[in-house]
This record gives C-alpha cells, sequence and structure tokens, in this order.
C-alpha cells in the first residue's frame, strides 16, 4: 500500500562540492516524493550521503548506520521552503550549512515544505497554516519509514532552521506524534510511522504567534519611532527580495493599544510559572520589572561579556557599564533605546490583516485572519478570527504546556542580540520551559546577531557531534 514512499538505494549518484578548496564526495537523490497524495509540486525531498558510506567507510568517526540525519529547512516568513540542495545558488537556500554538514559526516535529508503562498495545480491555496508543519512530519516520517533503507540513524534526526524555518524545526521538536496532525497526514498518505525526533536546531524561532504582540510591547514599549527594511516589490535578484528602508513613528492610539499589550504580557507570562535555575518564579511587575526581565539582562550582559572577551568594541550599543574588563551593568532601557524598534503596533496580529502572519492563518477561501481576540477586536478591515485549536497547534509552546506529545531531548535555540523581530522574550520562554521540565537546553543571545542563522556552523556541529558520537 505504501509502496511509493519506499526509497530505493539505486537512485543515489555520485556527486562532488568544493568546500574551502577540499572536494567534498557525497551521493544524491533528489526530487523524491514523501507523501503518497501530494498537493503541490514542492512536497518533494532531496537525500545526501557521505560518499565513504556506500564504501563501507566512516566521516568523523560515524558509519552508514549510526551518522546523525540532519534536517534542514528553508522556510521563512512562513512562505514555501523549496527542498535545499548544496549545489543551490537560487534563494532560498543554505547550501553552505549541507556543505558542512556532508564534510562532518552527516547525511542530510532536505524536504520542501508548502507556506501560505503555496497553490495547487487549479490554483486554489493549499499552504497556510497547519500545512507547513504537516509537511515537515510527513517528511520525517519517510525517513523513519526507511530506516535501513536510507543511510543514517533514524534515532538522530535533527531539524533546523531560521525565522519561520526556526519555528517549523522547533515545533516538530515539541509536538512528536501528536494526535492534532493525524488527519491531515493521512489525507496526504504519509508514511505509517512516527514523527517524533531527537534534537532541534533553532535559530531566530517566530513562534508563541498568539502572544508575540504583547511580549513585543513588554520589550519595546515606551520608543516610540520604528525603523525596519521591506522588500520592494519586483526587484528580486536570483529569487532574493531587494530591500528598501522605511520608518514611522507610532501615533496616540498606537501608543495606547502598546501599554494595553504589555499589560497583557504580564498577565500571560506570570500565568505560565517558569522558573529560574535558583528555583526563583520569573515573573513581571506591572510596570515590566521584576525577575524575568533580570534574566532578559543578565543574558545579554553574558553575550556582551564574551564579545568583549574576543576584542569587540561592545558601546556600539548603549547601556553597558565594563569595570577591569567586565560587564558589571547594563541599562536594559538605554540597550532597547539603541538597538531600536522594528514593528509598528501590533507587531505580528496587525489590524488591517497585512502581516505574513495573518496570511498564515487564512485558507482556500480567505487571504488572512486575525489570530488574537485583541486584533480582532479593534481590526480595522472586515475580518474572521482563526480557529483557537489551529493557533495552538501550530505554537510550540502548547505542548509543553499540555505534554500530549513527544517532545525531543536535546535543544539548541539561538537568538541575535540584535535581533529585532519578535521579542527576546519569545525564545526565553521556550529555552526555560524546556529546562524546567527537564530537557537539554543550549540557549543563547549571540552578540550583535541580527535575525538570521547559520551563522556558527562550527558550534552547531560540535553541539551535534557531542549528542551523537
Amino acid at each position: 500500500m505504501y509502496d511509493r514512499l519506499i526509497f530505493d538505494p539505486d537512485w543515489l549518484v555520485p556527486e562532488q562540492v568544493q568546500v574551502a578548496g577540499q572536494a567534498v564526495h557525497y551521493y544524491a537523490a533528489r526530487e523524491i516524493q514523501y507523501v503518497q497524495h501530494p498537493v503541490a509540486s514542492i512536497q518533494v525531498l532531496n537525500v545526501f550521503v557521505p560518499a565513504a558510506y556506500l564504501h563501507d567507510g566512516s566521516v568523523n568517526g560515524y558509519q552508514r548506520t549510526t551518522a546523525p540525519i540532519l534536517m534542514p529547512n528553508t522556510v521563512g516568513g512562513y512562505m514555501p521552503g523549496p527542498a535545499d540542495d548544496p549545489q543551490r545558488t537560487a534563494w532560498p537556500t543554505n547550501a553552505t550549512t549541507i556543505q558542512q554538514a556532508l564534510k562532518r559526516g552527516y547525511v542530510v535529508v532536505a524536504a520542501g515544505i508548502r507556506g501560505r503562498t503555496t497553490l495547487d495545480e487549479s490554483g486554489q491555496r493549499v499552504g497556510q497554516a497547519p500545512a507547513f508543519i504537516v509537511d515537515m512530519k510527513a517528511a520525517i516520517r519517510y525517513v523513519k519509514y526507511n530506516q535501513n533503507r536510507l543511510p543514517g540513524d533514524t534515532d538522530r534526526i535533527i531539524t533546523n532552521g531560521t525565522s519561520a524555518g526556526g519555528a517549523t524545526s522547533a515545533l516538530a521538536g515539541t509536538s512528536g506524534n501528536s494526535a492534532y496532525f493525524e488527519t491531515a497526514l493521512t489525507a496526504l498518505g504519509a508514511a505509517p510511522t512516527t514523527d517524533d525526533i531527537f534534537a532541534v536546531s533553532a535559530y531566530c524561532p517566530i513562534h508563541n504567534l498568539e502572544h508575540a504582540d504583547m511580549a513585543y510591547e513588554w520589550q519595546f514599549n515606551g520608543i516610540n519611532d520604528w525603523h525596519r527594511y521591506q522588500p520592494v516589490a519586483g526587484t528580486a535578484v536570483n529569487g532574493r527580495p531587494q530591500f528598501e528602508p522605511v520608518s514611522g513613528v507610532l501615533d496616540s492610539e498606537a501608543q495606547a493599544l502598546s501599554a494595553t499589550l504589555k499589560r497583557q504580557f504580564r498577565d500571560y507570562l506570570n500565568h505560565l510559572g517558569l522558573k529560574a535555575t535558583d528555583g526563583t518564579t520569573l515573573t513581571v511587575t506591572a510596570a515590566g520589572t521584576g525577575p524575568f526581565r533580570e534574566v532578559v539582562r543578565h543574558l545579554l550582559m553574558a553575550s556582551a561579556q564574551n564579545a568583549l572577551d574576543q576584542g569587540t568594541d561592545i558601546h556600539k550599543y548603549a547601556g553597558f557599564t565594563v569595570t577591569d574588563g567586565q560587564v558589571t551593568e547594563l541599562d536594559l532601557t538605554a540597550y532597547l533605546k539603541s538597538l531600536t524598534r522594528m514593528k509598528a503596533v501590533p507587531a505580528f496580529d496587525q489590524l488591517d490583516l497585512d502581516s505574513p502572519e495573518n496570511n498564515l492563518f487564512g485558507d482556500a477561501l480567505v487571504l488572512g485572519k486575525h489570530f488574537t481576540a485583541l486584533s480582532q477586536a479593534r481590526s480595522t478591515v472586515t475580518a474572521q478570527l482563526a480557529d483557537d485549536d489551529l493557533v495552538k497547534a501550530v505554537n510550540p509552546i502548547s505542548y509543553l504546556l499540555t505534554q500530549q506529545a513527544q517532545v525531543a531531548k536535546h535543544w539548541r535555540i539561538r537568538h541575535g542580540a540584535a535581533d529585532r523581530d519578535t521579542s527576546f522574550a519569545i525564545p526565553i520562554i521556550l529555552a526555560t520551559m524546556l529546562k524546567n521540565q527537564g530537557y537539554d537546553v543550549d540557549f543563547a543571545l549571540p552578540w550583535d546577531i541580527p535575525h538570521s542563522g547559520d551563522y556558527d556552523l562550527g558550534e552547531l556541529f560540535a553541539w551535534i557531534d557531542h549528542l551523537c558520537q
């Protein structure tokens, strides 16, 4: 019944790529359909295997049956993420990541994933939520279904992604074998197996969307001018959009809404009952201060100290006090002002339904929907509210609260200290909740890093080797 989903090792053909002037030899199999009943052409995956494994050899201490399986995605902005390739040059791609992973001895399986603009052959939208995670799960199931046929250790699957792709990676890590997605997976004809994974690498994951507006205003409330770059229509180069600067100032109505959202965040955060390593309950006060804010401050101080130790002038940003080579204090408000606000209010569930996230929660008939009660109540357009169960289902935090899915044991989460796309609170909540529940978490705010990923592959791969060797 599932013969179409059987991987044939004969599909693998030899190739090579130059990495730092050195030839890396591997075998590749491309455009493999990972579900029996695809609804869009993007639902294929590519497989890349270090050449040594097809000749009884080893790489970096790994063999054919013990090598980790890295599953990177190219999702960004909840747009379609095409199956990646070490030879790919068109945007979006993380070809360098795949090249380096193959050199390190990892098997790489890169799946194409539907996004909010994906259309089927008839022109109907088929890529809005929860399509992105359904496809990720289906690809994971394909890999597991082909245990022993596909090189690599299916008990050592590690996902990797950035931004919405980081959210995809994180959601795969918290929602393993969730019953919510079973109907959609069955309709696609996904392989009849499990979709839980071993480990997660997530860069700046744009997730917890129904609380992201609150968190953004908790962080930036009182900073009323905003600055960002936005895509310029029709100017893409090699598939990559070109950007232009835009800016604005929050009017009195937006400032009042910011204060309301900030208060909502206090209620949300305090309800979570997060704990610091010393047992302190992480809360915020009505003014936005408190132990949770102190966690953010100390993480940024640690990031600055690391940069200072490497000879970096950290005074590019305001607020830091340095005494005898040690970062001894941080005025977080001053730092945030120098960092600057990127988004207006609300940052994600925009009142005019003009955000990527509004589009994400649309469907075949409706281009976009609100996903928070506040934005629905204040909407400036005629709009629907997304189904609450769907909104929760695509939030990695939901599964940690209900504990009704299998969660990956190991996590590496990075959010740049200069990243303004979402609040620092959003990844910190995820990392803290995972730690509180006993999972292995490596979390940091790397210094002066904006919204981006895969900038520290040596450290990422060292983390993977530590887990798998």
